[in-house]
Parts: structure tokens; C-alpha cells; sequence
């Protein structure tokens, strides 16, 4: 029975019980299938318009085939039949049918408009492929396509909706591609061009599976890698999404409201990315799991959610409420992360059905609805294609292909910003930057030489904030260098490493040319005048590599005069030698510090190699080194230059183990701080130190110091003590 729905059903074929959109199929849609499926959903569809453009579509490509073998008949079909999921109307799915018959076959313009009409002949010229376009580079053949399609889009968004089904499609047939370096280019292509452009309409289903395939062509290593462990927790736990989900819509229920749940392990390019921006392993994620709560109405979205809140923890700042303000795209949602059971982060979203259609198929959504009610909208829509027309206006005033690829980026990119150099030179940077950073992407010596700049010809602190499109011109001088006020003002890796590096050998010249000072005062008070040979033996006496490290040591007072007096001549002052340089709290080495500078790393957060670490300089007391997550850098960060300053190190390549501190809590019954103990020595990890912490009559809570060789060997063994039935939590301190 045909239905004449005036919305979307969301919880249909796909888009409740999966992920991903309809599998491709190896046989093709015969053609009243194809077109049953439209009036399906549209009982006034064209079926003569559909059945024509079937047939000759099936004629022009005739014997062609695919590189999977298939006949080349299927891809279009294919494709007209994602977008009949979509719910899209007569003419979108007939330009499908028809979209590469004007490329590929002997079928001309005229003809499709004959048969088709003006309208169906536009859409499908709008997403017609431009291979016949005589380019010199790739980058002109992009950016001519770019620019057909960005201007057929503005006439009628249909094109883009076609050219992403289109792209989708070709993407789940990439693999049968001979040449990985053809596959790769266009994996690149979909994941920066396509799978933003579905993002940004607000169609995500389209840019999860794009980024997904891509990812396995670009990332194949971490692509498999991440697959494999996704495996291995169902594997662990196979039920424990679907229970987190019952356990969800039972709470939500017994609270009187009615609601969808499912459930979810978030994409691999997703958590590739996590990974990639945190710099942490996947051990290391806390929220790899993500559900959806489809409930009737947007008042009951606000009560779901203060219901979810009241039966687990809130992770903070993790709450976004995009009902009251939704992003540009459409997006309506509220967005939270609770702690779990086994203290387990999981991301909740709460929605309406009309809101999870618009975000699961954004424009779409709104077209499939526009269509049905007669031309009203549900709102959302106009603004979704604004952009487009932005895009369009610098069409004209674009002087090179390379320019109008980089201004499209520029808009479909929400965290990035583009400028200009004085020589029209586009210059991409974060969102937040600042004309150090901009003179950094340029050239190292600019920015390490700029004393102000101008944006827009006005001349602008270096402070200032550059806004997408700015021409910004940097002034220098040669007596200029890099200032440490700077690192507050650059946000940008290749500025911030720039500017450290130049202060670090600043700092080393300055501190070698005091601490020779000192030298010279403290071979002064010797009992008896030393010869320019005595330094050289005094080096190794003292264990220094070069004269240099050992001025700066002097400069730093991490050696003291009696002990220099001593190596230059023994039995002078009788101090000694064994402690000149403060000795190293483990065997470990840190890169990023001046030679002989003791070092310690910080019983406050205890980092292990594997963290991601900053220095912080103590007066007569060398290098204290931090996790840089750690609890009390917030206050230090707001102490004066005078008692703390910032020095950016790393891990060197000795790691020879370190002290982590872990917090076990563990059920008050016998035994169980020996299934502790034994589970730390399965994992090859020694205890230090233990303390009781807090006890009551169900649990008692232990501090536990272990050494272990890096993070992941910690991170084996948290996970390995929270799997035990005598602990209740694991957390590090």
C-alpha cells in the first residue's frame, strides 16, 4: 500500500536500525523496482518520465562496463536509487539515471532536453563530469569542475544532492580500482572536498560513510588497525551496546517518556581523528561509544535530558544544545556525555523524528518535505544554501584556479581561516590566528624579524585576531627576534616550536656568557693561579660534555662553587664531586633542555613517557616536568615570570621506566588487594608504594605508585584491574 506521508519516516528501512546507508547491490534495479520505490513515497510522481529515462539510459551506455565488471548500466541506477531512500522527487532521480550520458555516451544536450525537458537537461549538465575540459594541471581540472558545479548548485541545490549520491556510490566500488595511486587520489578528493560538502548541508550519514572509505584508502595501516580494535571490544562485550541502550530507553520510559534508542561505536575516521588531535592512543579514549534517543516531541528532548542527568554523572563542558541554536546547517540536537558504569564515557544525543531526519540527511531532509507540502518549508533551508551563493560571488574575481580550490575550502572549513600575503599568496591557518602565526607560514626568519603588521592596510598589534579574507602584510626589522610574550599570542605548532627554539638558544648564550662571569670569580679565589688546561680535566670531573654546559650550569647554580673550585684544582676545597649534577629522578631522558640542567618530574600528576609532558623552570631547583593535563598548571600558569617559566620538552629515546600513581578502589572483603597485586605483576609492573586512602564498610580505596616502562603499559594494566570483580574503579591520580 502506497503511502502519501508528508514527512520522512526516520525510523524506516535505515535510518534507526543502521549506520550506513543502503548496502550496494550487485543486481541492478529492474526498472518498475526503481520505480515502484519512488511512488512508493510519491504516488504523483512522472512514471513516463522515470521509464523513459530508465530505457535510454540502459541504450546509451550499452555494453560499457565498470572496473568491477558490472555493467556500466549499474552505477547510474545505483545511484537513483540512494536518492530514493532519500525520498528525493521524479526529476532528481531521473537526472541520476540519466547523469553520465552526456559524458559517456554518443547522448548530446540537446537530446536530453528534447526527451526530458529544460529542467532535467540543467540538472544534468549541473553534474555532468568535465574529463573532455583541456587543462594544463589536475588543479585547473578541479577547479573548472568546481566552478561548473558550484554554479549549477546555486540555481538548484538537486545538483549536489546527485553528485554526492554519485561520488557515494563510486566510492563503495573504489576497491575494484587496479591502481592504489588512482585510488588514493580520489579518496583524497571525496575526504576534502566531497565529504565536507555533504557536512556541510547537514547530510552526515553521506560524510560518515565518504570519510569511512576514504580513510581506508588514505589510512589503510590505522584504518585496519582501529577496525581491529573496534572487533576486539565486541568481541569483550558483544551485548554491551545494545544493554546500554535498553538500560537507556528503560529509564527514559519509566520516566513516562516513549523513546527510540540506539546505539552505536563511533565511525574510525572519527576516532582517527580523536586520536590524531589529542595525540593519544585507542587505549586512551574514554567515548568510543555514541547513542540517540528519538523522542516525540522538543519538549520532552529537555526532559530526557535532566533525566539523564539525574540517573549518571555529566562529564563537564560537554553539554551542547544545538535545539535552541542550531548550527548553519540545520543540526537541531542536544548533545551530552555521562560517565558510565565501569566509568565509561558515553555520548547521548536527543532528538525529535523530524530533527534526526534533518540530521542524518539535512537538505535532503528539507527537500523531500518541501516537496510534499507544496513548497513550505520546515525551516532551515534557505540558509543551508546561502554559502553556496557566497561561493559563487568570487567566481568572478578568482584569478586562478589554485585560488578559487583554496577560497571553496575556505568556506566549507568552519575552523580554519584563509588570509592573503601583499602578493595575492593564500595562507591557511587555525581559527584564532594571529599575524605571528601568519608571518611564521610564510618564512621562519619573517616571523622571527616581525615588529608589527598591517591587515587590510591598517597597521594592527601583533595580537590581533586575522579574519577569514584578510590581506596581511607583515613588518619587520633585522634587529628584531622572537619575544616571549609571543607565546602567548601564537596558537599555531610551527610558531610556537619556532619562537621556543629561538629562546632556548638565547637563554643558552646568555646564561653560557654569566655563568663564564661566575667562572672567572670563582678561579679567582683559588689558592693558586690555574692554567687554560685545568678545564678540560675539571669537564670530566665533573661529568659535563663541553665547556659550554658547564657555564650554564654555573650560570644555573645546579653546581656550586666549592664543587667547580674543586674539579679545577683537587684537594682545594674538599666538596663533593659526586653530586654535581643533580641527579636524574629516573632513567629517563628528556629532549628540549640545556645540557647538565637537573631535572624532576613532578609528584603532582607523576608522568610516564607516553604523556604528553612541558617543563616548568623552578628557581635553584632545575626542571620540574609535567603531564600536560596535570591539576595544578592552571595555577601556576597564572604565577609572574619571576617564579615559574614555561620550557617545552619531550620524551628522549631512553625510557627506562617511571612512577605512576593510581587510585584502586577495591570491594572490603579478603583477597582482594592480592588480585591487585597479582594483576600488577602480570603486566610486568612493580609496586613502589601503597597507601589506604579511604575505607568504609563496601570498599576501601588504595594509592598505588607502580612503575611501568610508558603509557601503554599503564594503560594495560587500568584496563586489566578494572575487568577484575574484586575492583569497583581505577583512576589515575
Amino acid at each position: 500500500m502506497r503511502s502519501s506521508s508528508a514527512s520522512i519516516t526516520v525510523t524506516g528501512r535505515f535510518w534507526l536500525q543502521s549506520n550506513t546507508l543502503r548496502p550496494h547491490l550487485c543486481r541492478v534495479l529492474r526498472q518498475y523496482e526503481l520505480v515502484d520505490r519512488v511512488l512508493d513515497y510519491d504516488p504523483d510522481a512522472d512514471e513516463a518520465l522515470l521509464n523513459r529515462a530508465y530505457v535510454f539510459s540502459m541504450q546509451a551506455h550499452g555494453s560499457q562496463k565498470r572496473a568491477s565488471g558490472d555493467p556500466y548500466f549499474s552505477h547510474p541506477i545505483e545511484v537513483a536509487g540512494i536518492l530514493t531512500d532519500l525520498h528525493l522527487d521524479d526529476e532528481t532521480i531521473a537526472t541520476a539515471i540519466l547523469h553520465d550520458t552526456i559524458e559517456d555516451t554518443v547522448a548530446t544536450p540537446e537530446e536530453i532536453t528534447r526527451l526530458f525537458g529544460p529542467s532535467v537537461a540543467r540538472l544534468v549538465d549541473g553534474v555532468t563530469k568535465l574529463s573532455k575540459i583541456e587543462a594544463q594541471t589536475e588543479n585547473e581540472r578541479a577547479a573548472e569542475n568546481l566552478r561548473k558545479f558550484l554554479l549549477a548548485m546555486s540555481d538548484d541545490i538537486r545538483v549536489l544532492l546527485v553528485k554526492l549520491a554519485d561520488r557515494l556510490h563510486n566510492m563503495r566500488t573504489l576497491h575494484h580500482i587496479a591502481k592504489p595511486e588512482k585510488r588514493r587520489r580520489i579518496a583524497k578528493e571525496t575526504m576534502d572536498i566531497y565529504a565536507p560538502l555533504a557536512e556541510r548541508i547537514g547530510m552526515y550519514e553521506f560524510m560518515r560513510e565518504m570519510q569511512t572509505l576514504a580513510f581506508e584508502q588514505i589510512e589503510p595501516e590505522a584504518s585496519e588497525s582501529i577496525n581491529r580494535r573496534l572487533e576486539q571490544l565486541k568481541d569483550g562485550d558483544g551485548n554491551r551496546i545494545a544493554k546500554i541502550a535498553s538500560g537507556l530507553k528503560l529509564v527514559l520510559s519509566r520516566a513516562g517518556i516513549e523513546a527510540e534508542v540506539a546505539g552505536r561505536e563511533k565511525h574510525p575516521y572519527s576516532i582517527f581523528r580523536k586520536m590524531s588531535e589529542r595525540h593519544i592512543n585507542f587505549e586512551q579514549l574514554s567515548d568510543v561509544m555514541a547513542f540517540r534517543a528519538i523522542v516525540p516531541t522538543e519538549a520532552d528532548c529537555y526532559a530526557a535530558l535532566g533525566i539523564i542527568h539525574q540517573r549518571w554523572p555529566m562529564v563537564p563542558g560537554r553539554f551542547k544544545d544545538y535545539i535552541s541554536t542550531p548550527k548553519r546547517n540545520g543540526y537541531r540536537s542536544l548533545h551530552t556525555s555521562v560517565i558510565h558504569a565501569d566509568n565509561a564515557r558515553i555520548e547521548i544525543q536527543i532528538r525529535t523524528e523530524a530533527m534526526h531526519a534533518q540530521a542524518e540527511f539535512g537538505l535532503a531532509a528539507h527537500w523531500a518535505y518541501k516537496q510534499k507540502s507544496g513548497g513550505q518549508t520546515i525551516g532551515g533551508g534557505e540558509h543551508q544554501v546561502s554559502w553556496i551563493r557566497d561561493l559563487v560571488e568570487i567566481l568572478d574575481t578568482a584569478e586562478s584556479p589554485e585560488e578559487l580550490l583554496e577560497h571553496t575550502r575556505m568556506a566549507m572549513y568552519a575552523d580554519r581561516i584563509f588570509a592573503f600575503t601583499p602578493k595575492g599568496e593564500l595562507i591557511q591557518l587555525p581559527k584564532g590566528a594571529t599575524p605571528i602565526d601568519f608571518a611564521y607560514a610564510v618564512h621562519t626568519d619573517l616571523g622571527d624579524q616581525a615588529v608589527g603588521a598591517k591587515i587590510d592596510g591598517r597597521v594592527v598589534p601583533l595580537s590581533t585576531v586575522i579574519e577569514n579574507g584578510n590581506q596581511v602584510q607583515i613588518l619587520r626589522s633585522k634587529g628584531q627576534s622572537p619575544q616571549p610574550h609571543w607565546l602567548n599570542v601564537a596558537t599555531t605548532g610551527k610558531a610556537l616550536a619556532a619562537i621556543r627554539r629561538h629562546l632556548r638558544h638565547k637563554e643558552r648564550v646568555e646564561q653560557e656568557a654569566l655563568g663564564r662571569t661566575l667562572f672567572d670569580d670563582i678561579a679567582s679565589r683559588l689558592p693558586a693561579p690555574i692554567g687554560p688546561d685545568a678545564t678540560e680535566p675539571a669537564l670530566k670531573r665533573l661529568k659535563f660534555a663541553d665547556e659550554g654546559a658547564l657555564m650554564v650550569a654555573i650560570a644555573r647554580r645546579t653546581v656550586s662553587d666549592e664543587q667547580v673550585m674543586e674539579a679545577l684544582m683537587p684537594g682545594s676545597t674538599g666538596a663533593d664531586l659526586g653530586h654535581a649534577v643533580a641527579p636524574q629522578s629516573s632513567a629517563i631522558s628528556i629532549k628540549g633542555l640545556t645540557p647538565g640542567v637537573a631535572y624532576d618530574l613532578a609528584t603532582c600528576c607523576h608522568p610516564v613517557p607516553g604523556d604528553r609532558i612541558v617543563g616548568l623552570r623552578r628557581p635553584d631547583a632545575g626542571i620540574e616536568v609535567h603531564a600536560i593535563d596535570c591539576r595544578v598548571l592552571a595555577e601556576l600558569a597564572e604565577r609572574t615570570e619571576n617564579e615559574t617559566d614555561w620550557v617545552d620538552v619531550a620524551w628522549g629515546e631512553k625510557t627506562e621506566g617511571a612512577v605512576a600513581r593510581i587510585s584502586v578502589m577495591v570491594k572490603n572483603e579478603p583477597g582482594s588487594l592480592g588480585v591487585v597485586a597479582s594483576i600488577i605483576g602480570t603486566h610486568m609492573a612493580n609496586i613502589i608504594n601503597l597507601r589506604l586512602d579511604t575505607r568504609d564498610t563496601s570498599f576501601h580505596t588504595n594509592e598505588i605508585d607502580v612503575e611501568v616502562h610508558d603509557i601503554q603499559q599503564l594503560m594495560r594494566l587500568m584496563a586489566g584491574l578494572r575487568a577484575a570483580d574484586a575492583v569497583n574503579t581505577v583512576e589515575r591520580v
